[in-house]
């Protein structure tokens, strides 16, 4: 077999008007977050609306979570609407078993501990975000084994933030964005563990 001519850097490829519209989302969704002012997003939207190739959007991506050259639709899908709120105070929340999981979810806690199992219900969204409020209390999602999890927008002042997950999207696989702030609460994202027979 002749060897294939490789593939052309994504860089030198002409993007298309979807294209163009997802990168605009992606900056949408970060200034959204608090990850840029609205000043950066106009900005950044003229140069994306200019661009002809994706090395014209890398200077405008590039300090963003995600590839600034993976444009494809499930990576950038972005939930719309108002989050559920869910309010822990100074008692524990938890969420197990087979619960209404919203495309957008709020969780507020002052100093109780939150626990939100996401493996034993129907996913109905490809993209779920998950914003953190927490003040002492500690986090723990659970998510499936095929899901990913980006927790790059967390901030932590005295807390820590671990993710024992995979961070890049996968076609076809749920994928979580986990952002927010805890102020001395730690935040754990990881697969469910399996000893005889029971979940934890």
């Amino acid at each position: 077999m002749e060897p294939q001519p490789p593939a052309p850097d994504r860089r030198d490829v002409r993007i298309s008007h979807a294209d163009r519209e997802r990168a605009a989302e992606r900056l949408q969704h970060a200034m959204s977050e608090g990850r840029i002012t609205v000043e950066e997003l106009e900005e950044r939207l003229a140069i994306v609306y200019a661009a002809r190739f994706g090395s014209d959007l890398v200077p405008v991506l590039s300090d963003l979570p995600g590839d600034p050259l993976n444009l494809s639709a499930n990576v950038l899908s972005t939930p719309v609407g108002p989050p559920t709120v869910l309010r822990a105070g100074m008692h524990a929340l938890k969420r197990t078993g087979d619960w209404d999981v919203p495309a957008r979810l709020r969780v507020q806690s002052s100093m109780g501990s939150v626990h939100l199992d996401f493996c034993d219900t129907t996913l109905r969204h490809p993209v779920i975000e998950v914003e953190l409020q927490l003040g002492a209390g500690s986090a723990k999602l659970l998510v499936p084994d095929d899901a990913t999890a980006d927790v790059d927008g967390m901030e932590t002042s005295m807390g820590s933030v671990r993710s024992k997950v995979g961070s890049r999207p996968s076609h076809g696989h749920p994928h979580f964005r986990i952002y927010g702030r805890s102020s001395m609460g730690s935040v754990t994202v990881r697969r469910r563990f399996v000893f005889a027979g029971r979940h934890f």
